[in-house]
């Protein structure tokens, strides 16, 4: 089977590719370095001659609400038309567990406007929404960080591996599409602040957690469901005391 992987060489998509490579699968990372352009939509259908399934793992280069949301918009408009063009079977995206519920979050808002366009579109798909990614735990902690001090909400997290989410995509990839969507998270839930403060333990980091329940995480506030599933998901099997204990090593 030939699929379209966008976002080929990022964090997830390289890992994606490289399962499904191994799976004996016609492998396409499609990325700026290889001539597709999902913005201006050059070299899309070229792409995707001859292939069943696109799996969108795209990101903004800018995180500014504008400018966020014109990305996601102008790339789904380009790839579906180029994938209408070119009979692809199956769509499958990436997105975010709980977008819909942290209204106040630009980057948030713009992954639901994207998951609308490809239920819109007409092309079968797919949507899998994860929760946090692990390997994002130091960002976090750096976008809350004021001096010494972390302020952290202690409202539920449920952070995942990010070879856990490309095992879950590679999967939906191969089979038939839902025209729907599912949630995945890690295995390990528990208060955001402490999940963090794990981490800076883990790395050697000396910067104070405090728990703060009106810490905004990326403007917006974390509630009970904000970050985690509310129903059904399926669990990545890379626990975080696993996870950080590679990131110990790696520190």
């Amino acid at each position: 089977m030939k699929i379209v992987v966008i976002g080929g060489t990022g964090l997830i998509g390289s890992k994606v590719v490289a399962i499904l490579r191994q799976g004996g699968h016609e492998v396409v990372a499609a990325s700026l370095k290889s001539g597709v352009n999902i913005i201006t939509g050059e070299g899309l259908k070229e792409a995707m001659a001859g292939a069943q399934v696109v799996v969108d793992l795209a990101n903004s280069p800018s995180f500014e609400d504008k400018a966020v949301l014109e990305f996601f918009q102008t790339a789904g408009r380009n790839i579906f038309a180029a994938e209408a063009a070119t009979g692809i079977r199956h769509h499958v995206a990436l997105s975010i567990v709980g977008s819909e519920r942290t209204p106040e979050n630009g980057y948030f808002r713009a992954k639901v406007a994207q998951e609308k366009l490809i239920e819109a579109s007409g092309i079968p798909y797919t949507i899998v929404r994860a929760t946090q990614f692990m390997e994002f735990l130091g960002a976090i902690a750096g976008s809350a960080t004021q001096g010494n001090i972390i302020r952290m909400s202690p409202g539920p997290f449920q952070p995942i591996a990010a070879e856990d989410v490309a095992a879950v995509v590679a999967d939906v990839a191969l089979a038939a599409p839902r025209n729907g969507k599912i949630d995945i998270a890690g295995p390990d839930r528990a208060p955001f602040d402490e999940i963090v403060a794990r981490y800076l333990k883990a790395v050697g980091d000396p910067r104070n957690v405090v728990r703060d329940p009106d810490a905004l995480y990326f403007g917006g506030r974390v509630g009970e469901h904000s970050l985690v599933p509310t129903g059904e998901a399926r669990l990545g099997r890379i626990t975080l005391d696993a996870w950080l204990s590679q990131a110990r090593t790696k520190a």
